[in-house]
């Protein structure tokens, strides 16, 4: 069973069809979404509709930063995370927003554990972007043994973490496209990059996908409509550094 795994959309609907149909043709049967659905991009209506659709069919989908913003606006104009939000929340019904306010912050199917940003303090939106963090996640998602594999976002970049023999956490960088034996004698961390909003200096589309059958785990790119959906930011009035981004992916 192939499981693609998504987060971080930001309502960069373009990324998002195009990583849907790269997974669907690669093999994928199930999906899951890891949260930030909307947030930055100019199309979080759409991309809630469409996640509510995917959930409709039993795709497992958490709460991550932006859907808390989106519910619950900020007025802080310091960043474009809280200065968005405003605009994002204004596009969604009441409906949307009461589907995003209660979606839960971890979900767990038999081996795999998914969450947005860390697992041991899941709220508080820290980013696993270090080895000790990613230690910390990692020891609180499996304190139920039967989870193998631990998937986040938030980060923007795509990065492995697994137990070595010592019990010591090692991080290993992935090389796209390839697959990586991840067998379940071993504990493994993985943020599996941005679908909409990637920051590595690659602006293709990021996800990632666990063959669980196989206990292989690889991590793609996909190229999309960059300039159509950057062109889509600039038309709805939001910052233009944010059409810049998705433009160089940073």
């Amino acid at each position: 069973m192939k499981l693609a795994l998504l987060s971080d959309i930001h309502s960069n609907l373009h990324a998002f069809e195009a990583c849907l149909a790269d997974a669907h043709a690669r093999g994928a049967q199930r999906f899951a979404i890891l949260g930030d659905m909307v947030g930055y991009g100019a199309y979080p209506s759409q991309i809630v509709d469409r996640c509510r659709e995917l959930a409709a069919h039993g795709v497992p989908i958490v709460r991550g930063n932006h859907e808390e913003l989106a519910v619950t606006p900020s007025s802080d104009m310091s960043n474009w995370s809280t200065a968005t939000s405003a605009w994002t929340s204004s596009q969604l019904s009441q409906e949307q927003r009461d589907w995003l306010a209660g979606l839960p912050l971890t979900f767990q199917d038999g081996a795999v554990f998914l969450v947005h940003a860390d697992a041991e303090k899941p709220a508080s939106w820290r980013y696993v972007d270090q080895v000790q963090v990613a230690y910390m996640s990692l020891s609180a998602a499996t304190v139920n043994q039967n989870v193998r594999y631990v998937f986040g976002g938030h980060v923007h970049h795509q990065m492995l973490y697994y137990g070595g023999a010592t019990g010591k956490l090692m991080r290993f960088d992935p090389v796209i496209g390839v697959k990586i034996p991840v067998p379940t004698h071993r504990r493994w961390l993985a943020t599996v990059g941005s679908v909409g909003q990637p920051r590595d200096g690659d602006p293709r589309a990021a996800y990632a996908m666990l063959d669980e059958q196989a206990r292989e785990l690889a991590f793609y790119r996909v190229a999309y409509d960059t300039a159509a959906a950057a062109q889509a930011i600039r038309d709805a009035g939001l910052p233009d550094g944010l059409a810049r981004r998705l433009e160089v992916g940073r």
